[in-house]
This record gives C-alpha cells, structure tokens and sequence, in this order.
C-alpha cells in the first residue's frame, strides 16, 4: 500500500477561477511574445522541429536563440504530460501516488545546502548564583560531507511525518569530485532511507551510473518503470524566461528515459520576475509550462510535475526573503495552477531567512507550512531543517519540524460528525447534565484510545525552562541509535562492482568485516 498523505478537503485558494484563467492567458502570451531565450542547441532544435518560432539571437557571446512557443504546442504538451505520477521505494509501502487533481499532501525534506549546522550544549554557571548550571545550545557552521548526508537520510527514515526524501546536504569531501558525486550522494541517500529519493544532477555523465544504480537495486529496467525508487529535479529555466544550456541538456537527458522529473522555476520577484502578484505568477507559470512542453515534445507521457520555488526579494539587499509573506503567496497561486492543470505539484513551504533555530524560525516556518499544505500541493518540499533561504541544514532543526508537522497533519484531519457522533454526543450531555458535577472526565479515557486527541508538545520543558532544544537534541539521538534497512549485502556487492566511482567507505558490509 502507499503512503497515505493528507487529503486536503476544500483546499485554501487564494485566486477565483477568472484570475486563474487571467494567469494562464498571460503565460500563453508570453511564451508567444517575448518567448524565452535559449542557450541549449538540443532544444532550440526540438522546438523548431514541432512548429515553435525559433530564431537565432546576435550579436551574443555564445549561440543563443530566441524561442516563441505558440499555445497550442503548450496545450498538446499538458494532453500528454500523466496527470498521475507514481514515486517508487525500495520499501513499497513508502511509494507516493499523486493525482494532479487530488489535494493529498506528502511532506518531503530537502534541498541540498552546502552549510551543515552542527549544535552542542555547554555548560555555563550564573554569575549571581555559581550553584545554578545553564545548558546553551551554540551552533557551529561547517561544510557538509557524505556522512552528513547518510545521517540526514538515516534520521529522515524515522521521521514520522516525512513522506519522502530529497537529499538535503551537498557532499563536499576532499575525495569528492564533479565526476563521482552524483553516484556518491544517490547511493548514500538509497542506502540510508527506504523512502522515495529525488535530487538534482552535477553531471549529464554521471545520469547513466545512477539510472543503473536504481535498476540494480530494484531489479531490472522494467522493474524500475514500475518502481522508479530515484527522481530529478531540474532548474532547466533560469528567470527571466532563459532555458540554461547544460541543465536542459539533463532535462532532455532525463526525458527520454522517461524517469520522473520537476520542472522547477525560482524566480525572485522584484529581480528576476516582476515585484506584483500577477507579474510574477504570470512568468514562473509560463517557464514552468515552457518545461513541460519540451519534456512532452522529448518524450510523450514523461512522468513530470509542476515545480515552484518562487520568492520575494528583500528589499535592503536584494537577496531572497523566503521568510516574506509574499512567498507563501506565491506558492499557493502556483498550487493552483498546477491543479488547474491536473499536473501534480512540487511546492515549496517553510523555508525561513535566519542562520540558527529559534523564534524567528518557528514563526517564519509555522506560517508558510500551514499555509502552503492548506491549499493542497501534491509534493510538499517543506524544508525540513533547513535555515538561512535554503543554504543550512541543521538536523536538530528537522526533528523540531517533525514535531510541528505532526500538529499540522493533527490539524488536517477531517472532523468526525455524523449521524452516530451526534448521538453518542447528546446521550453524553443529557447525561452530564443531570449529574451533581456537570464534568465529562468519565469520557476521556476511551477517546484517548482512539488516537482522536491530539498530544502534548513533544520537547515540553518542566513549566520554569524553555527545554525545546535540549529535548529535541535527544530526540535527535535516539532516531540516529535506530536500526536502518540498508541495501542488501548481494545488491551492495554488485552496485560497487558495476558502479564506478562510489567511495569504498559507503560499503556498511565492508567496513564491519574490517572493525
């Protein structure tokens, strides 16, 4: 069975169906006019080959072509795109099936940072009392490594509310290379988490080693048509309106092996999209569907999904503000694109602008998720742990937001009212109201036993302390100390003999022959 999700019933909207239609308009004419700039030969030449106005653009430092992509070209491609897409694992039961009609939200981490966040807890004494002891948590910036990696997997097997997997830290290791890291952080999220997998691509030439990695450990290549354990996430437009020339080369790449992939776009409005609303939901809508055509036009049926990650500038430094209101905007008009479109979407949710955990976190991250799964998004990147617009991960900071993501899915659930609640419930009052007392404790004690109430904060403190950080810290600890369900011995034999480049400290077999 697959994961289950959470069905949204009545998802929050923010646009009436006239703005939606309105949204749509707009990107059709902007694919027509201006259309994008292209940097990408491979694509220019699909495009002019089914009817698109492809024209070469110069002077220019390097061969360029602008490309205008007539409606019905972008119409045919939404026909074709699946408007189900199915996400594999190696444990079936983790296997996500989203409907692009559908508001049945899954929860997934990511994306990859390059700062990992460590944390500690020295002890410091009172100045006006040296008998009183104070734990601090103090945070510690570094470069993130494979271990990392393989950790973020390992405790993400065993977060409760996490329905999927994107790798979460860029592995940057001495004996890290541009030609070995794709296979490097492919096989250390597989073998660290039974959960669906998707990450982006360094190089085109590593794509091959780690489409057979997956068929190696799925079994075969129609074994992974059914079970695709493995997706990508592609940046193939870089806003405004330009197709990137070695990310759509990946696209393409990824298309034609029919794998599932997002089309995801991260304007920045007030920069890279125009500051208002309609402006930037008009352009991110028109790269998103620029993609999906040409995914269409590569290969028919490729299993893809509408991604968005789009933010407002701050407007002091012109850098992102994840953590703005806008940005949460944003991202539930694209939910409604996507859904207009019955294309499942990649969405975007909790992403904050400060460096360390705290209250400017919580609140920053609390609103968007809440927000953001309210309206329904099929792929709910929810930025576990991570800090800083996306640029730290902080492992401490994803098992809080675990616990905050159990509130929500508490929260979603449907309200139980129907002919026999009513009953039980007026039974229950006339009851109470007869007696001395007029108390209802009697009948906690069954609903208790029927998961129906929700429970107390997870990292509650005794009522004098805020403890939240030390008890999470714990928590933490624990879901490292559990067992994980690595790759089979056999599997893990063959892919190290078949797949170059993996590093031999990745083999768990091996390294516990050697201790």
């Amino acid at each position: 069975m697959p994961r289950e999700g959470i069905l949204v019933h009545n998802p929050y909207e923010r646009m009436t169906e006239g703005q939606v239609s309105q949204i749509h308009q707009a990107s059709m004419d902007i694919l027509s006019d201006p259309g994008l700039i292209c940097f990408n030969r491979a694509a220019a030449e699909i495009f002019d080959g089914k009817g698109a106005k492809v024209t070469s653009v110069s002077p220019s430092d390097r061969p360029a072509w602008l490309v205008g992509i007539p409606e019905k070209l972008v119409l045919d491609a939404l026909d074709n795109a699946p408007k189900t897409v199915k996400l594999g694992a190696r444990n079936p039961d983790n296997t996500l099936i989203m409907h692009g009609e559908e508001p049945r939200v899954y929860f997934i981490s990511g994306s990859e940072t390059n700062i990992w966040l460590d944390v500690d807890f020295p002890a410091y004494v009172k100045k006006s009392d040296p008998s009183v002891e104070i734990r601090v948590p103090e945070f510690h910036p570094r470069r993130g490594t494979v271990a990392d990696l393989c950790q973020s997997a390992h405790v993400c097997e065993h977060l409760d509310t996490l329905d999927g997997y994107i790798r979460t830290v860029n592995i940057q290791d001495k004996d890290i290379t541009e030609d070995n890291k794709d296979v490097n952080k492919f096989f250390a999220s597989l073998n660290n988490t039974t959960k669906h997998v998707m990450s982006g691509l360094t190089s085109l030439k590593q794509l091959d080693n780690v489409v057979n990695m997956a068929r190696l450990i799925v079994g075969g290549e129609e074994e992974l048509k059914e079970n695709p354990i493995i997706s990508f996430i592609t940046c193939l437009v870089k806003s405004p309106l330009q197709f990137v020339d070695d990310t759509t080369d990946s696209f393409i790449e990824i298309c034609r092996r029919g794998l599932p992939v997002v089309v995801s776009s991260s304007p920045q409005a007030g920069a890279t999209a125009p500051i208002k609303e309609a402006g930037i939901m008009a352009q991110i809508n028109a790269e998103v569907l620029a993609g999906i055509t040409l995914s269409q036009l590569v290969n028919p049926g490729t299993p893809v999904l509408y991604g968005s990650v789009p933010v407002r500038a701050r407007l002091d430094t012109l850098g992102d503000s994840y953590g703005a209101v806008e940005t949460s905007q944003y991202n539930i008009d694209c939910v409604q694109m996507a859904r207009f479109y019955r294309i499942p979407n990649y969405s975007t949710s909790g992403v904050c602008d400060t460096k360390t955990p705290g209250t400017q976190s919580s609140i920053e991250r609390l609103f968007s998720d809440i927000l953001v799964a309210l309206s329904g998004p099929q792929y709910l990147h929810c930025a576990y742990g991570l800090l800083d617009c996306n640029s730290v991960f902080c492992l401490l900071q994803a098992v809080i937001d675990d616990a905050h993501f159990q509130m929500i899915k508490f929260f979603l659930k449907q309200p139980r009212v129907d002919e026999t609640e009513i009953a039980d419930a007026l039974k229950q009052i006339r009851e109470v109201v007869a007696t001395p007392q007029k108390l209802y404790i009697s009948h906690i004690r069954r609903v208790m036993r029927t998961g129906e109430l929700s429970k107390p904060y997870p990292f509650e403190g005794d009522g004098e302390t805020d403890s939240v950080f030390q008890l999470a810290y714990e928590r933490m600890q624990e879901l490292l100390a559990k067992p994980v369900e690595h790759i089979d011995e056999p599997t893990t034999r063959k892919i190290f003999q078949e797949i170059p480049g993996i590093l031999p400290r990745l083999n768990v077999y091996e390294e516990r022959r050697l201790q």
